[in-house]
């Protein structure tokens, strides 16, 4: 699906389920679900080969949310793309529900990998893509970081190894919305410059707006046709964006819950 005015529609649906999911539950990871929600519909709706109805595929494309904290959103898109009924999301942190806080492999279709501690999914993803080389399979795998478990030597572990392994077949995507549990990511541990991190690591890299699913599908389309070694998409984001607009860019949107109120006024807002 190319149709951008659609897939802004879905982005919107699927903003209006992260905010019900975070009310329902009193959850907190609320700022970065809402960030990374277009990175979301434009892979799962626009750019992966994949088909719900068969999940387990093997020539599908993969993908692996490392940043499982912020799962709201993965279970919402999965859910929108047809994978599991949308009914199932009212359950998300609750008693007898399927869904738990961070997202967990087999407990509904869709979901590749159990996550939640940060800065394992890039190790995942690099081992999958290496498998994929070594049995000539042709399939892409994605994989979607937080900006702050970039702080991980893990991380930065995987990357060397992909770097010399020159895996083609690997694009992470960084949901770059500078907010991290405690503050700013420049105060923090600051990243920068991020980009040339990556790149002495021997990846090419983007650089993209991570709330313009345009530029993104052409972009994610391009890397997987030429790609001649993997791939770091560092996508500025938001954090909140769409969401309850206090909000919005701060801190609060990691651990605030919306109220009754705040709720419904973000939703009739989308």
């Amino acid at each position: 699906m190319n149709n951008i005015k659609e897939l802004k529609h879905i982005a919107k649906e699927v903003r209006k389920d992260i905010i019900s999911m975070s009310l329902l539950a009193k959850s907190a990871h609320s700022g970065g679900a809402l960030s990374v929600v277009e990175i979301l519909v434009s892979l799962y709706f626009a750019v992966m080969h994949i088909n719900p109805k068969k999940p387990d595929d093997e020539k599908r494309d993969r993908l692996v949310f490392s940043k499982g904290h912020d799962a709201k959103a993965l279970y919402a898109v999965l859910a929108q793309r047809g994978y599991f009924n949308k009914k199932i999301l009212e359950g998300y942190e609750r008693n007898d529900g399927l869904l738990a806080g961070h997202s967990v492999r087999h407990a509904v279709s869709g979901i590749e990998v159990s996550s939640g501690s940060l800065g394992h999914g890039l190790s995942i993803a690099t081992g999958m893509a290496l498998a994929g080389k070594k049995k000539k399979k042709k399939y892409t795998v994605y994989v979607i970081l937080s900006d702050g478990e970039c702080d991980e030597g893990s991380i930065w572990e995987a990357a060397l190894f992909a770097g010399h392994h020159k895996l083609n077949n690997l694009i992470a995507i960084v949901d770059y919305n500078k907010l991290q549990g405690f503050g700013f990511t420049k105060d923090v541990l600051n990243l920068e410059p991020f980009g040339d991190k990556w790149k002495a690591f021997g990846w090419d890299i983007y650089e993209v707006d991570g709330h313009n699913m345009g530029k993104m599908n052409i972009l994610f389309m391009r890397i997987a046709k030429k790609a001649k070694k993997p791939t770091v998409v560092i996508a500025h984001t938001i954090k909140g964006f769409g969401g309850v607009e206090k909000y919005i860019n701060t801190v609060a949107s990691q651990y605030k819950t919306p109220t009754e109120e705040e709720a419904q006024e973000a939703i009739k807002k989308l």
